[in-house]
């Protein structure tokens, strides 16, 4: 059972690909490259961190402070505008897939060649269109660039604090060590329970369009508020799980401070490290979890997009392969 739920997400995944591929390329390429810009600037704060820190320890002089604050100020202005640009293009890629999935799905365009399942079918697509498109739209849009701006800045800080400091740089490993065994076991739960959410939520849509299609007829509040019921609870479940990872990883991050006080201490007590140094490694820990929690981000809507587009997908094949009788 275990491997056939991996195939499908596997399956799932490269299906996702292969359709981002096809409609953004362009959009792709741009977006990793501003990405690669992004993250070679990040490392550069970090050594001008450690020799303003050394500078005024050792007191070189104001003037030779105040010129790295004024290189340190250019690098955020040149790095936050790539951001900037990168953000704002980012969103421009994702919602045009956005639309384009909302034209494709079109609720409006119910065949009526099927009367007996048009208001069911319509339901089911007021449902993706309403809230399944964004999660696979907004998707396309980091499913490039994203992975490879957050692994860049991991892999190059921590490059740089192992070249500067191995015994610190361990110290920063060591906190994402454990994270590798509880952060799958815990996605996996979350995306069980957002599957059956969508199947629940595109149910709830179909009640709602046989209520609106037949005002005549009954509806069951029964079966209703029981699927109403087993949205909250499903949602509960994954905000226990969601949250739980959070405050794990925020744990972990916390522990790998303290570390580094204490080992960083202890280095600069025995003449084998500098205060700048520990400054540094303080940043570049905070520089390094952020990234982590976004490549954790992203594996969970990988996932989810990966699923909910393979859902969708089987939604416009049924519609193409319902076409022609339609004619």
């Amino acid at each position: 059972m275990t491997n056939m739920a991996r195939s499908s997400d596997a399956k799932s995944v490269k299906e996702l690909y292969r359709y981002i591929w096809k409609v953004s390329a362009r959009g792709q390429v741009i977006l990793s490259a501003l990405a690669v810009a992004v993250f070679l600037l990040d490392l550069i704060p970090l050594e001008l961190q450690r020799r303003i820190v050394n500078g005024a320890v050792d007191r070189q002089g104001f003037q030779f402070i105040l010129m790295l604050c004024l290189i340190y100020v250019a690098v955020a202005l040149v790095h936050g505008g790539l951001k900037l640009i990168l953000n704002v293009y980012r969103g421009s890629v994702s919602e045009a897939a956005n639309q384009r999935l909302r034209m494709q799905i079109n609720p409006t365009e119910t065949a009526d060649s099927a009367p007996q399942n048009g208001s069911g079918e319509k339901g089911v697509k007021i449902s993706i269109v309403v809230s399944e498109v964004e999660a696979v739209g907004g998707f396309v849009g980091s499913s490039f660039c994203d992975p490879l701006l957050n692994a860049g800045i991991l892999l190059s800080v921590f490059g740089y604090m192992l070249f500067v400091q191995p015994w610190m740089a361990l110290v920063a490993l060591l906190i994402f060590c454990p994270q590798l065994l509880f952060i799958p076991f815990l996605q996996k739960a979350i995306n069980r329970r957002t599957k059956r959410r969508i199947e629940k939520l595109r149910s709830v849509s179909v009640d709602l369009a046989n209520e609106v299609a037949d005002d005549t007829k009954e509806g069951s509040q029964k079966t209703y508020r029981r699927r109403i019921r087993d949205v909250y609870r499903l949602n509960m479940q994954i905000f226990l799980r969601k949250f739980g990872m959070s405050f794990l990883m925020n744990l972990l991050y916390t522990f790998g401070v303290i570390g580094i006080l204490a080992v960083g201490g202890w280095l600069v007590m025995q003449g084998r490290a500098d205060v700048g140094t520990i400054v540094a490694f303080i940043s570049g820990l905070a520089r390094m979890n952020d990234p982590w929690r976004d490549l954790v981000n992203y594996f969970r809507d990988l996932t989810n997009a990966g699923l909910k587009y393979r859902m969708i997908a089987a939604e416009l094949d049924q519609r193409s392969a319902a076409s022609p009788a339609a004619r």
